[in-house]
C-alpha cells in the first residue's frame, strides 16, 4: 500500500510539473511572438538560422506578418518606414561647360521594403535615428547631384528636366540602395547660375524670334525689289511695243511695293500700339494697387488715430471721473468720522456732564438725608438750612445798598422835619427800613430767633399808661 501511494504522488507531482511546464512553454510563445507593423520593419538579431547555402545573416528583416523570436539567442527592434523630406541647396556646382549653377531641390527617400535592400538597411541604419538617417542620405544626395550635374550642358539640365531627373534618380537611388534606402521622389524647386548663362539663353531665344521676324520682313522687301527690277527689265525691254503696258506694270509694282511697306508699317504700328498698351495697362493696375494700398493704409492709419484720441480722451476721462468719485468718497468719509468724533464727543461731554450732575444729586441727597437724620424731622432740618444761609440773605440785602450814591440823589424838602433828621437822612433811613428785618425773614421761613439774639418784647399794660 506504501509503495502504491507513492507512485500515486510521484504521478501526481509529475503531472503536475508537466502541466506547470505546458503552461510555461506556452506563455514563452504568446510572449516572444512578435507582431510587425505595416510602417514598421521588424529586424530580428542574434543567432540566426543559415540560409539554403549555408550562409550566416547577420539579421533577419520582416516587413508585415509576425515571427517568434527566441527567447536568450535573439532580440528585436524596429525600424521606421516613414518618408524624409530633405532639402538639399545645392550651391556653385560645375557643370559639364565649366559654368557654376545653383540647384535647390527637395529629395523624398524611406527605407526600401525589398528583402534585399531592407538587410542592407538592418546592417547599416540599425540604431540610427531619423536624423542621423537624414544626414547619411543628404551626404550621399549632394555627391550624386553633383556627379549627374558636371556630365550634362546647362541646355540639357534646363531644356530637358525630365533627362535630367531620370539622371539624378539612377544615380542617387543607386548609392541609397548600398544603405537600404529608396528614392520615393524628386522636385527641384528651380535653377540658376551666377554668370547669368541661363538668363542669356532665355533672352538669345527671344532674339532668335525678333530676327526671325526681321528675316520675314526682308525676305518680303526683296521680293518686292526683285519684282520691281523684274519690271522695269520688261519695260525696257519692250518700250518700243508697249509704253502703255510699261507704264501700267511700273504702277502696279509701286503699287505693290507701297502695299508692302504699308502692311509692314501696320504690323510695326499694331506691335507698338500693343507693347504701349501693354505698358499702360500694368502702369494703370501698379498706380490702382498703388491707390489702393495707399488708401487702406490711410483708412488703417485714420483708424488707428480714431481709435488713439477716443482710448486717450475715454482714459482721461475715466481717470479723472474715477479721480472725483475717490475725492467725493474721501470727502464723504472725512465728513462721516468728523460728524462721528463731534457727536462722540458731544456725547462723551454730556455724558460726563449727566455724571457730575448725578454725583453731585446723589452728594446732596445724602448730605439731605444725614441732616434730616440729626434734625430729626423734615421741617427742623428746612429751619437749619435756612438758618445756614442766613448769613447770605443778610449779606445780599446789604448788597442791594451798598452801592448806592447818595451825593447822586436829590431830595426836595423843606428841612429837617420835627424828629431833627434832615431829608437825606429820612431817605436812607426809610430804604434800610424797606429791607425785611432779620426777625421777619425769619418769620417768613418759619423760623424764630433765639431769644438770647431777639428777646420777646413785654406788652405793657394799659393800666399803667
Amino acid at each position: 500500500m506504501n509503495i502504491l501511494s507513492a507512485a500515486s504522488s510521484i504521478a501526481t507531482i509529475l503531472g503536475v510539473t508537466v502541466a506547470m511546464l505546458l503552461v510555461l512553454i506556452l506563455l514563452v510563445v504568446l510572449v516572444r511572438y512578435k507582431k510587425c507593423p505595416s510602417d514598421k520593419i521588424m529586424v530580428i538579431y542574434g543567432k540566426i538560422s543559415p540560409n539554403k547555402d549555408g550562409s550566416y545573416r547577420s539579421a533577419k528583416c520582416i516587413h508585415g506578418g509576425a515571427a517568434f523570436v527566441w527567447p536568450f539567442l535573439q532580440a528585436y527592434t524596429f525600424m521606421d518606414l516613414t518618408p524624409l523630406a530633405i532639402a538639399v541647396d545645392l550651391r556653385s556646382a560645375l557643370s559639364k561647360q565649366n559654368i557654376r549653377i545653383d540647384v535647390p531641390s527637395i529629395f523624398t527617400v524611406g527605407l526600401s521594403t525589398d528583402p534585399t535592400i531592407m538587410q542592407n538597411a538592418a546592417e547599416r541604419l540599425l540604431g540610427l535615428d531619423m536624423k542621423n538617417i537624414s544626414d547619411l542620405a543628404k551626404d550621399i544626395i549632394f555627391g550624386q547631384l553633383r556627379l549627374v550635374i558636371a556630365t550634362m550642358n546647362i541646355e540639357e539640365i534646363n531644356a530637358d528636366r525630365d533627362k535630367f531627373l531620370d539622371a539624378i534618380s539612377r544615380n542617387v537611388e543607386g548609392e541609397l540602395k548600398k544603405v537600404g534606402l529608396r528614392l520615393i521622389n524628386v522636385n527641384v524647386t528651380d535653377i540658376s547660375d551666377e554668370s547669368g548663362y541661363i538668363v542669356a539663353l532665355g533672352k538669345e531665344a527671344a532674339a532668335k524670334a525678333i530676327n526671325d521676324a526681321k528675316i520675314s520682313v526682308a525676305e518680303e522687301n526683296r521680293k518686292g525689289a526683285i519684282g520691281e527690277a523684274n519690271a522695269q527689265m520688261q519695260q525696257r525691254i519692250n518700250v518700243a511695243e508697249a509704253e502703255s503696258k510699261a507704264i501700267e506694270g511700273e504702277n502696279k509694282a509701286k503699287a505693290d511695293i507701297a502695299q508692302s511697306k504699308a502692311l509692314l508699317r501696320q504690323k510695326e504700328a499694331e506691335a507698338m500700339k500693343l507693347a504701349v498698351t501693354a505698358e499702360n495697362v500694368q502702369a494703370a493696375k501698379a498706380k490702382e494697387e498703388s491707390y489702393v494700398a495707399e488708401k487702406e493704409a490711410e483708412i488703417s492709419r485714420a483708424a488707428k488715430e480714431k481709435a488713439t484720441k477716443e482710448a486717450d480722451v475715454i482714459v482721461a476721462t475715466e481717470i479723472e471721473k474715477r479721480k472725483i468719485e475717490i475725492e467725493a468718497d474721501a470727502q464723504a468719509e472725512n465728513m462721516r468720522r468728523k460728524a462721528k468724533g463731534e457727536a462722540d464727543a458731544i456725547y462723551a461731554k454730556m455724558e460726563a456732564e449727566a455724571r457730575g450732575l448725578y454725583e453731585t444729586l446723589s452728594k446732596q441727597a445724602e448730605g439731605m438725608d444725614k441732616l434730616v437724620k440729626a434734625a430729626g424731622t423734615a421741617d427742623e432740618a428746612v429751619r437749619l438750612m435756612i438758618a445756614d444761609k442766613m448769613e447770605q440773605l443778610v449779606a445780599t440785602q446789604v448788597e442791594a445798598i451798598k452801592n448806592l450814591k447818595i451825593d447822586k440823589v436829590t431830595v426836595w424838602d423843606n428841612g429837617s422835619n420835627s424828629e431833627g433828621k434832615t431829608a437825606t437822612a429820612n431817605f436812607v433811613s426809610g430804604m434800610m427800613k424797606a429791607l425785611p428785618p432779620l426777625n421777619d425773614l425769619y418769620a417768613m421761613a418759619g423760623l424764630k430767633m433765639p431769644e438770647i439774639v431777639a428777646p420777646k418784647k413785654v406788652e405793657e399794660d394799659p393800666e399803667n399808661k
